[in-house]
């Protein structure tokens, strides 16, 4: 039907969220495709009539804006801009008039999830001006209490376990898919193995480490994951070591005698890396190996808001510290790393004299991003009434589409679009 909402839904997070935002969608009204890349994206879209693309990702540029042509599409959903796969279609939307939604995990945590229009993070199209996120927050209604949405660990947990199963399993359904991700499913899967197998241990060392800091004061490294495009697409870093080397080092260097460096592991991490042996390894090399914790297991809020400062490529525990009142330098490209909230002078400068963030500007950039990027939920959040997916979907059908020119369009709409699309 012409006028209709095409929403095309390429890749989300392991679990049925994007399965169930579909149906949402086109319970209203709007015509509802999808591509599914691999086994798991195929378990995690168990309607009929999704297109399962076998095709080489140098093929796909091509196969997405003949798609795209073929089906009026007028939006792409996706999950994580900086995908390969992600990239390409974010381009191709750009040059077809397709608005794209992306969704990430929260800028602020916990309890919300990113959702922006055109890209997150470093392409996100928020600006950087502190005056304007004031101005903007003037006209942003307040952000009201609401009870704590606790994440369920073992639903992501099993959801992921079921996505990676049926990616193995159906792998010669898909012989060119590749995952955007570091390591192959198997390998992640004995890290994590080895990862549980030593949790006990891991928790004591954690519990000694932290008995050991010192009273004057630790600054605080959350580690991210070297499957985060946030430092591989938006920072300088390749992974996380040389970024990691380089606070140690500018620690060692530079800060006072009688602080402590923290560095904290992610708790998502997979195990594959010997994070302990690493951080020891490069603080004695560096003559500060007794000022150097390693904490595999820690509540982090408690620990950033006992930290001096906090010095992160751009993870979002920097929005933890930012709104506990801690200092915080970035290393990489961040949404909130803002003249007036973030520590604007040198690393090397940051251990002496960290600049604290200014409450007034960091209530207006929450402000703002709860009125503009943020849904209130998480992704793995037991959500019974489906409040997320709704407030996801009103979000999306209240966005104004851009306007395909009739001369783009190669195949005309059908009469009737169906709400989940024919297979292909």
């Amino acid at each position: 039907m012409r006028g209709v909402r095409q929403i095309l839904f390429l890749q989300g997070l392991p679990g049925r969220f994007f399965f169930d935002l579909g149906e949402a969608m086109a319970a209203r009204g709007c015509g509802v495709h999808r591509v599914n890349f691999n086994g798991g994206d195929q378990w995690d879209w168990p309607a009929p009539g999704a297109l399962n693309y076998r095709g080489s990702a140098q093929a796909w540029p091509a196969r997405l804006a003949r798609l795209i042509r073929e089906r009026s599409i007028t939006d792409i959903v996706l999950f994580g801009d900086c995908r390969p796969l992600h990239r390409t279609a974010r381009a191709a939307a750009a040059g077809l008039g397709v608005a794209v939604h992306v969704f990430e995990e929260g800028y602020l945590r916990p309890d919300w999830i990113t959702l922006e229009r055109g890209g997150v993070n470093g392409f996100s199209a928020l600006p950087s001006d502190p005056a304007w996120w004031l101005r903007a927050a003037d006209a942003a209604p307040p952000i009201g209490d609401a009870p704590p949405l606790p994440s369920s660990l073992p639903r992501r947990v099993r959801d992921t376990l079921a996505y990676y199963v049926f990616v193995l399993l159906l792998g010669a359904a898909f012989p060119h898919y590749r995952t955007h991700r570091p390591w192959p499913p198997l390998v992640e899967a004995f890290g994590w193995l080895a990862h549980l197998c030593r949790r006990g241990g891991a928790a004591r060392c954690s519990t000694q480490a932290l008995a050991s800091l010192r009273p004057e004061g630790f600054f605080l490294t959350p580690l991210q994951l070297d499957s985060d495009y946030q430092l591989r697409a938006h920072s300088d870093f390749n992974g996380m070591q040389p970024a990691l080397a380089e606070i140690v080092a500018s620690f060692a260097a530079h800060a006072p005698a009688d602080t402590h460096l923290v560095v904290k592991a992610h708790p998502l991490d997979n195990g594959l890396i010997d994070w302990r042996r690493r951080v020891g390894d490069y603080a004695r090399a560096l003559g500060v190996g007794e000022r150097v914790r390693y904490v595999e297991t820690a509540d982090i809020d408690p620990l950033v808001r006992a930290a001096r400062g906090v010095a992160t490529v751009n993870s979002t525990t920097g929005t933890l510290a930012l709104a506990a009142g801690v200092p915080v330098i970035t290393l990489g490209r961040a949404i909130y790393d803002l003249p007036g909230l973030t520590h604007q002078g040198s690393l090397a400068g940051f251990w002496g004299a960290p600049t604290p963030p200014q409450a007034s500007l960091y209530e207006a950039f929450r402000r703002v991003l709860a009125e503009r990027s943020l849904l209130r939920g998480g992704f793995y959040a037991e959500d019974r009434e489906g409040r997320l997916v709704a407030a996801a979907a009103g979000r999306i059908a209240a966005s104004a589409p851009f306007v395909q020119p009739a001369r783009r369009l190669r195949t005309a709409p059908t009469a009737d679009a169906p709400v989940l699309a024919a297979a292909e």
